[in-house]
């Protein structure tokens, strides 16, 4: 599968951001399902939007949770919370691989019923603070 750096050189676009720094810094599009989805909370849906910035651009992502928080003035606790809360409700996969490494993150693009993300956040919500 081409990334999508690959498929624009192809296609030869090219975007004039030289006099545009919001353009220039790049976009992140995150799928409806996650930002209308009230079981999760907001923080989980920006770490979401996170993984997808650092893996779209680099093909993998490995971001570490101190990079994470640092990047988005969160806590690493507050980080580590919710890439749980993504990992239970099935929208992420995370890889440890061993101490001092950081863990590898597998986004996974597929709806989840809601019927089976109440049920999952019913059993796990007590968990998780909402703010």
């Amino acid at each position: 599968m081409q990334s999508a750096a690959d498929i624009i050189k192809d296609r030869n676009i090219e975007f004039d951001t030289a006099f545009d720094p919001v353009s220039k810094g790049g976009f992140t599009q995150v799928p409806n399902f996650i930002l209308e989805d009230p079981t999760l909370s907001i923080g989980a849906k920006v770490i979401y939007a996170m993984f997808l910035r650092y893996a779209w651009h680099n093909e993998q992502c490995f971001p570490g949770q101190k990079t994470l928080g640092e990047a988005i003035g969160m806590c690493r606790t507050s980080v580590t919370q919710y890439v749980n809360e993504l990992d239970k409700a099935g929208l992420i996969t995370v890889q440890r691989r061993g101490q001092g490494r950081t863990n590898l993150y597998t986004i996974r693009f597929q709806v989840i019923s809601k019927v089976v993300r109440k049920n999952k956040a019913r059993t796990s919500r007590s968990q998780y603070t909402d703010f």
